[in-house]
């Protein structure tokens, strides 16, 4: 049985590495590309609608530009490989999709395009219009005018964002492994998992941070970010091998991470961001409280860091410093940081009128 059949997934997210879709000599590889294409036309068919995440524009665009370290050597040289490739690559994509008669469209996007709540609703509302119109997306980080600090850092995060954004039910990352091991699968005794059915400490310690083919950016660590983002918007994960020719209608194996019940739209999107403007320490009794399902108030804070306004998006951390829920706050961080501790009554005191509920409500907050 095939990964996410249609019938089981009206709407799937395709991730290809960079390993797959270009060869070490920044070469397409072509034939390969073409099963893929005609492996979505297939689904298309079957009534299933597919976006892709699609590496490759900077390995493209070195090769084009005789760029060293395929075109890593500097964030300059990053940017102008992605700018020169990203044509090359769309231009593929274009025409192998072409030949299955699928339309093929471009979706460029920066970190704060899905971080930011009215873009992303406005980028939820373009995919879902392609999607509905029988196009197939292909989307990339708009790596020609990102930097360190408003980039994903790999389209793996970026994948399940858009998962969540598409309202997707699965998603599918094809890398140059077929999934996930309990140690580094070069290591003697590797054993392979197939399912996952919860992400916890003893999942992310198998992890290894290592990209085998060089070219991406990344490793085991950041695909099972991506499947927290993905199954915290109720989507499932698959780990899958693109080592294979039409890996998208062979029963190959893979890992899959399962999801439970996804969350509400906002709280989804809470959970997936990469991003917060600031943090708040909370003591073991309001960490109780936010789990059995209470608003966060001032007097079970006992620090608050970072430089914030009110709706931003807020870290709330126990006192071993452990993340447990992510919310958007009441405060700026001056009125945040006056009331501290502080009860209702001390609160007015303290700020010179009246307090809100919470300094973060439960309506605007997920646990982690």
């Amino acid at each position: 049985m095939i990964l996410f059949a249609p019938t089981a997934c009206p709407r799937l997210i395709v991730k290809i590495g960079s390993a797959l879709l270009v060869d070490p000599d920044g070469a397409v590889r072509r034939a390969w590309l073409a099963g893929i294409a005609a492996d979505i036309a297939e689904r298309t068919k079957a009534g299933q609608q597919i976006a892709v995440v699609s590496s490759g524009a900077i390995a493209l665009g070195a090769r084009r530009l005789g760029l060293a370290k395929g075109g890593r050597a500097s964030l300059e040289d990053a940017q102008a490989a992605a700018a020169t490739g990203q044509i090359a690559l769309s231009q593929v994509w274009a025409e192998v999709l072409g030949a299955e008669g699928l339309t093929a469209a471009q979706m460029l996007v920066t970190l704060g395009d899905l971080e930011h709540r009215r873009r992303y609703l406005n980028a939820a509302a373009t995919l879902d219009r392609l999607l509905g119109l029988g196009v197939v997306p292909i989307i990339n980080e708009n790596d020609s005018v990102a930097t360190e600090e408003i980039r994903f850092g790999d389209n793996d995060r970026l994948a399940a964002r858009v998962a969540q954004a598409a309202g997707a039910g699965g998603v599918v990352l094809l890398s140059d492994i077929d999934g996930l091991y309990d140690r580094n699968p070069a290591l003697p005794g590797a054993n392979h998992i197939a399912r996952v059915e919860r992400i916890d400490g003893a999942i992310e310690a198998m992890a290894d941070t290592g990209s085998a083919s060089g070219m991406g950016s990344g490793g085991m660590v950041s695909k099972i970010a991506a499947a927290r983002i993905a199954n915290a918007a109720g989507a499932h994960l698959a780990i899958a091998s693109g080592r294979i020719e039409r890996p998208l209608s062979t029963d190959a194996r893979h890992t899959i991470f399962v999801a439970e019940k996804g969350a509400s739209a906002r709280k989804a999107w809470l959970a997936g961001g990469l991003t917060a403007k600031g943090r708040l320490t909370i003591d073991a009794g309001a960490v109780k409280a936010l789990r059995g399902g209470a608003s966060l108030l001032a007097a079970g804070v006992t620090a608050a860091t970072g430089a914030f306004v009110r709706g931003d998006i807020l870290d709330i951390a126990g006192p071993d410093g452990r993340t447990v829920a992510r919310g958007l706050s009441e405060y700026p961080t001056a009125d945040a940081t006056a009331i501290l501790g502080l009860g209702r009554e001390a609160q007015e005191a303290a700020l010179g009128y009246a307090p809100r509920a919470a300094m973060v409500h439960r309506d605007h907050m997920v646990l982690l």
